[in-house]
């Protein structure tokens, strides 16, 4: 749950707990939020936020909104971009059911139904 902005500011400490691995985390982030790459800096924050909305994170939430709006983006930009993002998710329902409906077929060539 989400209830404590401030534990944002934890992230050094538990990286603290596995300096390698938060070294490298950091050093990856600082690339992706360059400035100078082919893809614009509120580009790249409306996809965070998109990307936000997918995985339900809070903090990537709050903090790749905020980073959207320093960088330009509008009101009307951020809610085509949650729309496109929540059409692409019901996609990948519609996506996993076409393969459920195929295992549900290709069960029924291999076993017999259970009997409850």
């Amino acid at each position: 749950m989400y209830a404590h902005p401030d534990d944002l500011h934890r992230a050094r400490s538990v990286g603290a707990n596995a300096p390698a691995e938060f070294a490298a985390w950091v050093a990856f982030q600082k690339a992706v939020d360059r400035e100078d790459g082919a893809v614009p800096r509120r580009y790249r924050e409306l996809i965070s936020v998109a990307v936000a909305l997918v995985t339900q994170c809070s903090y990537c939430l709050d903090v790749h909104t905020a980073a959207a709006r320093r960088h330009g983006v509008t009101p009307e930009e951020l809610a085509e971009a949650a729309f496109v993002t929540a059409s692409v998710r019901a996609g990948g329902t519609l996506a996993h059911a076409l393969l459920a409906d195929r295992l549900y077929e290709q069960h029924s060539h291999s076993s017999a139904p259970a009997h409850g």
